[in-house]
């Protein structure tokens, strides 16, 4: 319950879109794919058991919760318990940065860290990105860009341009997930004090955010077709989904929010798996 299974495909979406790009050069290597996989899943865990834990705490998981039960919340598990899973869960993550670091150097060091703390200070600490709008930034900076490109760093020990163009439609995915969670917990977060983009923008920004989102991730196979890649155009097959989804969205409520989200997750995961498909040499 506090890792939150169903959610672990998103931080998958941009490992094998990184892994492809670095295949499509001609620099694949299984080793540090697979550990950046790994890496990339343990973050997310971890993530999930801070947040699990630190909105307990700053009672943003209240008895009026619409989302999905949490551990603390329910008394499955203890504040002291989620903490001491998030050490052990960042601490195989740092194992995988050891390897990471042999193979690609110290730029990785620097990832590592930075991801950890994000995932800590994303609602715990002071001053928690999540409670102060910064959320929906720091998705697109880590699971886009961070994520696709640092796994094509560590298999060709360079950014390719193409890994960084192909990092947003994967971080603006990742990012509409997150619209979704945050729409539906808009009334109670805010009466936590938790400033979410949700909150500051009202019902209507956060609804033309996630149209925004789900439109640039369409837009980059279009762009990446025209630079002499149209087999990218496979893509835009799960667009009528996208499009139900913005559709959906707008007159949605309360708990019916629960499963747009996880069928926005699962569109995350189609979308870059044809992505890191048609971007692999076959």
């Amino acid at each position: 319950m506090a890792c939150r299974p169903a959610t672990l495909t998103v931080g998958v979406a941009p490992v094998l879109v990184g892994t492809a790009c670095a295949a499509a050069l001609g620099g694949f290597r299984a080793g540090p794919a697979a550990a950046a996989l790994a890496g990339a899943v343990l973050l997310q865990i971890g993530s999930n058991l801070a947040n699990d834990v630190f909105d307990h705490e700053k009672g943003a998981d209240g008895a009026d919760r619409l989302g999905p039960p949490r551990a603390v919340a329910t008394g499955v598990l203890t504040a002291r318990q989620v903490r001491a899973g998030m050490v052990v869960v960042f601490a195989l993550a740092f194992l995988c940065g050891i390897y990471l670091t042999s193979v690609a150097g110290l730029p990785i060091v620097i990832i590592g860290l930075a991801s950890i703390a994000s995932a800590i200070l994303y609602t715990g600490g002071p001053w928690p990105l999540g409670y102060h709008g910064l959320g929906d930034l720091f998705v697109m900076l880590f699971f886009g860009f961070v994520a696709v490109c640092g796994t094509a760093f560590v298999q060709l020990g360079r950014v390719p341009l193409l890994a960084v163009v192909a990092a947003i439609p994967v971080g603006a995915l990742a990012t509409a997930v997150l619209v979704v969670n945050n729409l539906r917990d808009r009334e109670t977060d805010a009466r936590a004090g938790k400033r979410t983009l949700a909150v500051r923008l009202g019902r209507g920004g956060a609804l033309a955010e996630y149209a925004l989102l789900l439109g640039s991730a369409y837009a980059v196979p279009l762009a990446l077709a025209a630079t002499g890649r149209p087999i990218v155009l496979f893509c835009l097959a799960t667009s009528p989904l996208a499009i139900r989804l913005i559709a959906q969205l707008k007159k949605t409520t309360g708990r019916s929010f629960n499963p747009l989200l996880g069928q926005t997750a699962r569109l995350t995961v189609l979308h870059s798996a044809l992505l890191a498909a048609t971007l692999w040499p076959w």
